[in-house]
């Protein structure tokens, strides 16, 4: 083997990671779990700061962070994800407390603090040198994964433990039964409470079904996922989307002689008018249910795993007035936070790490997983910006 070939082929990765295997089948002796998110003010004067550092890079002056800020002003300037966060974290320390296993849990954001690079000084300060990250998105996107694993990078240039630490990723958790089942207990409870609240109703063709994530530009939708894959327009993130809600609908219609009509919906958009992003937004979509006889929607958060800023604004205000607006009834369904069966679920992706599960005996809803444990080559590719350094993944 010449030098060139014993080079990792992962940055920063395990020795059983470093290979590039689509799934590492190798057990890993992980110190610590590193707990990754996005991040969120804590206080008005916090707003502005962590817009800029969302939004780094790009130039956008305060004028314009001022038009997105008034969501956050609206909550005090006090994002709801890092109390979410701090109760996740607790989650899993107790779960792992409960089945005797001795991993502590750091936590890092990519924009405000605790930032992921307090968390690798804290990791290194402690002796730690072999994290397991789960990052808190479950599909495949630039903002959902690559993001987090080019941050994972930066965050070890910044702290200059390159040379000391090394980060591997649990694997995209959009179709493990953990991060499913919650939505499907809501959407019953939500049929049920429909049926409570408008009695006769027929649920197969006087309700329906949306099932809205987070909107990206088409471009970054296009590429998210592997390119060999070749998943065409929406690629991997609308594909995986899709046969969750699948899922999640077949699951809910057991039993029961007809069911609603359902449908992905977007929402959160943020880009210039001029850029494409992945439609029909959800209150466009609403809008149009009352001309087609519906009387009820189900909004369904299959793109979040917590009730953070874009559940609180965009659905519990904006689409419930939507709906109120075109005099429809609607129930939005929970968001998985800290329900059981998703934190016990996040802990069992990190054995599968730690034990090396084979991949056939690896738990996966939908047909398009297990995900990977090391993200393929070119996966999820940003056209404005440019494949960056980043771990987890095969270069580039």
């Amino acid at each position: 083997m010449t030098a060139v070939e014993s080079q990792p082929l992962v940055r920063n990765a395990t020795a059983a990671a470093s290979t590039g295997a689509e799934h590492i089948e190798v057990p890993v002796a992980y110190d610590a779990i590193l707990l990754a998110s996005f991040g969120g003010p804590e206080g008005q004067d916090d707003v502005i700061p962590f817009l800029k550092n969302v939004t780094r890079g790009r130039g956008i002056p305060d004028e314009r962070l001022e038009e997105v800020a008034h969501h956050y002003r609206a909550f005090g300037g006090v994002s709801p994800i890092n109390e979410q966060n701090r109760q996740l974290k607790a989650a899993l320390e107790a779960e792992l407390a409960s089945r005797g296993i001795d991993l502590p849990v750091l936590w890092g954001n990519r924009n405000w603090a605790p930032y992921l690079s307090e968390a690798l000084l804290a990791a290194d300060a402690a002796g730690y040198t072999k994290l397991i990250a789960i990052g808190t998105s479950a599909y495949s996107s630039y903002s959902s994964c690559r993001q987090y694993r080019e941050d994972y990078a930066r965050a070890l240039d910044e702290t200059g433990l390159g040379e000391r630490l090394q980060i591997d990723k649990i694997r995209q958790f959009f179709d493990h039964p953990g991060f499913v089942s919650p939505f499907i207990d809501g959407v019953t409870s939500a049929f049920e409470q429909i049926t409570e609240a408008l009695p006769g109703i027929d649920l197969g063709t006087e309700v329906e079904v949306l099932f809205t994530t987070h909107s990206i530009p088409t471009a970054d939708a296009d590429r998210s996922g592997p390119p060999e894959r070749g998943f065409g327009a929406g690629g991997a993130y609308e594909a995986q989307h899709r046969a969750v809600a699948e899922v999640v609908m077949a699951a809910v219609g057991v039993g029961r002689s007809s069911m609603p009509d359902w449908k992905l919906v977007f929402q959160s958009r943020s880009g210039p008018p001029t850029q494409p992003w992945l439609e029909p937004d959800i209150n466009d979509a609403i809008a149009e249910l009352p001309a087609r006889g519906i009387r009820a929607v189900v909004i369904v958060p299959l793109g979040f795993v917590s009730d953070h800023m874009e559940v609180k604004w965009d659905l519990d205000n904006e689409a419930t007035q939507t709906a109120a607006d075109n005099d429809l009834y609607s129930v939005r369904v929970p968001t998985p936070g800290i329900h059981a069966q998703y934190v016990s679920g996040l802990i069992d992706l990190v054995l599968e790490r730690v034990n090396g599960t084979p991949t056939a005996e690896r738990p996966s809803l939908t047909e398009l997983g297990p995900w990977y444990d090391v993200c393929r080559s070119g996966c999820c590719e940003n056209v404005r910006l440019g494949f960056k350094p980043a771990l987890g993944g095969l270069a580039p």
